[in-house]
């Protein structure tokens, strides 16, 4: 089992920054990938960004440039650095980790919201 807890949403203005964090707890040895998704009102939950073990990154389209994903695998933790915040950002972001031989990810956090508007 792996737990995950986020943290660092808030409100904020556009053209802003926030810094998320999320905690990973249990059998992180298991955990292969890393990832932010994030889910909109009377939206999909759509994934943001993906860090790999080594350290390999993926963003989506709408946050590249804008978005960095980190790890720090000491630390058990993974942060998504958002700058030039938008109002089409606004909504909850979820952490979650997917553990090695198991397809998709399949461990989740309880989420944080984030709100952009002035």
């Amino acid at each position: 089992q792996v737990q995950l807890a986020e943290s660092g949403g808030g409100l904020v203005q556009p053209g802003a920054s926030l810094r998320l964090s999320c905690a990973a707890s249990g059998e992180i040895f298991s955990i292969s990938v890393m990832g932010w998704y994030r889910q909109a009102p009377g939206k999909q939950r759509e994934l943001v960004a993906t860090v790999t073990n080594e350290g390999f990154t993926r963003y989506a389209d709408s946050v590249k440039g804008r978005f960095t994903i980190s790890r720090d695998n000491a630390e058990n933790t993974v942060y998504l650095q958002m700058n030039s915040l938008k109002p089409e950002d606004t909504a909850v972001y979820y952490c979650a980790a997917r553990r090695v031989g198991v397809p998709g990810f399949g461990s989740w956090g309880q989420g944080t919201q984030v709100t952009v508007s002035s």
